[in-house]
């Protein structure tokens, strides 16, 4: 799959990186020159400059490999069989009674061990 991403990659790729680091040093530089701004007005310019970055990003050969990953991941989400809400709930209070127990059982074991020190020291 590598070779596929190699042969795919045009020669203007490294050139789009650059753009894409130039719009992401100009938010920041920009966001820090304008904070005397008001907030909404460079959040608007941050999500601006973001979806420029982002649509440079996916015209590269790793950005479209990285779309491509995505896209498999939400399609291998439909396919999952989720549990039940009584499943989870059922998962979530056993969890919950089994952090309990051990954090009961580590305070009783600190105190026995803070009792034995401060009767040996005291």
């Amino acid at each position: 799959m590598n070779t596929k991403v190699q042969a795919e990659e045009s020669k203007y790729d490294s050139l789009k990186w650059v753009a894409v680091v130039a719009i992401v040093v100009a938010g920041v530089v920009g966001n820090s020159m304008f904070s005397d701004e008001s907030l909404l007005y460079r959040v608007l310019a941050l999500l601006v400059l973001a979806v420029a970055a982002g649509f440079i990003v996916l015209q590269t050969a790793k950005g479209r490999t990285w779309y491509k990953l995505f896209k498999d991941a939400k399609g291998e989400m439909r396919r999952v069989v989720w549990p039940t809400r009584q499943e989870t709930l059922q998962t979530t209070l056993m969890v919950l009674a089994a952090v309990l127990v051990v954090a009961l059982m580590l305070w009783g074991m600190d105190t026995f061990f803070g009792w034995i020190v401060s009767s040996t020291i005291g």
